[in-house]
């Protein structure tokens, strides 16, 4: 089974493995709500239901919202998405940071100021076992960040906590990773360390890499692959179809998911510029782009369904 908001479903269909629906400045929303770009929870689920309605129209069954701690997780106004889309929505917990801890588990823990046990992985155990808040609904994914700085100490706390929490739960790992310093290779080797099955783990982001020789190596390490960033330019529309390609004519089409990395509202980024700059940056950029350029390149239906739907619901499941 795979949790949703909406409850376990048993299969996922075609999935979007590295999605987003609201990412948030929950202290700038509470001092300063009047700002332009604004948050009203009825509006913002109201224009979030209708693109995911847009995107169930274009074949699509379930995203994983990979929102965590340190993104702006606020479950409640997911669910209220969920209840205006059939669209299967899967949420994720753990924390992102690419260096230091929130002072709330920064100054909690070994080797901190005031000591004590580690609350990082209870939590996150807590948010698959029994629901995130009070709303019941069950993380299905757990993820952590390692960014330019590599695996900081904070982000070693994360990382181990993520590994407790898989052990205890079984659930998959996702990964925000920097495919520039090829730090997905450490990533798979702390977890590794950590007693976690790469093959329960994506390495996020691997699509911003056209180094075919890394990505060979995470794959062989056992490892899926997160495509993830399509309508993101600093990497050429061009480039990440073209490694997608050579990735399947290799054999490898079991070993990847893809997606979008992209957000129904975020408050971090100002729409217009991202418009601007990534314009090909939505949640119908795949369905409607990337497939048919894939085909062209001489990717096959049964290699598309592997990317889409096979791996997945393997990933989410826990299938072999």
């Amino acid at each position: 089974m795979v949790q949703t908001v909406r409850g376990p479903v048993t299969d996922p269909g075609a999935t979007l493995m590295h999605e987003h629906i609201f990412g948030l400045s929950p202290e700038i929303l509470w001092n300063w709500p009047d700002l332009p770009e604004g948050w009203d929870l009825e509006e913002r689920a109201r224009e979030a239901a209708g693109k995911l309605n847009e995107l169930k129209a274009a074949g699509i069954d379930t995203i994983v919202d990979l929102t965590v701690v340190g993104l702006g997780r606020y479950v409640p106004a997911v669910q209220r998405v969920a209840e205006q889309t059939e669209l299967n929505i899967v949420v994720a917990t753990g924390l992102y940071t690419y260096d230091a801890l929130p002072p709330y588990f920064g100054n909690r823990g070994p080797g901190t100021l005031f000591g004590g046990p580690d609350r990082l992985a209870g939590f996150f155990v807590r948010d698959i076992t029994d629901g995130i808040g009070r709303t019941g609904v069950r993380a299905g994914m757990l993820k952590c960040a390692t960014g330019r700085q590599g695996i900081t100490p904070g982000v070693e706390r994360v990382m181990r906590a993520v590994a407790e929490a898989h052990r205890a739960t079984g659930v998959p790992i996702t990964t925000h990773s920097e495919s520039a310093t090829r730090n997905g290779l450490d990533q798979q080797k702390l977890l590794a360390a950590e007693g976690v099955d790469l093959d329960r783990v994506v390495i996020g982001h691997a699509g911003d890499s056209t180094d075919l020789a890394y990505l060979e190596e995470l794959v062989a390490n056992g490892s899926y692959l997160g495509m993830d960033r399509f309508g993101i330019e600093f990497t050429s529309f061009e480039d990440r179809v073209a490694t997608v390609a050579a990735l399947c004519e290799r054999g490898h089409a079991g070993r990847m998911v893809l997606s979008h990395d992209s957000y129904c509202f975020n408050d971090r980024f100002d729409p217009d510029v991202v418009r601007r700059r990534h314009p090909n940056y939505h949640l119908l950029h795949i369905s409607r782009d990337v497939l048919p350029a894939l085909r062209e390149r001489g990717v096959t239906e049964e290699q598309i369904h592997q990317m889409l739907v096979d791996n997945p619901r393997r990933i989410l499941g826990g299938g072999s």
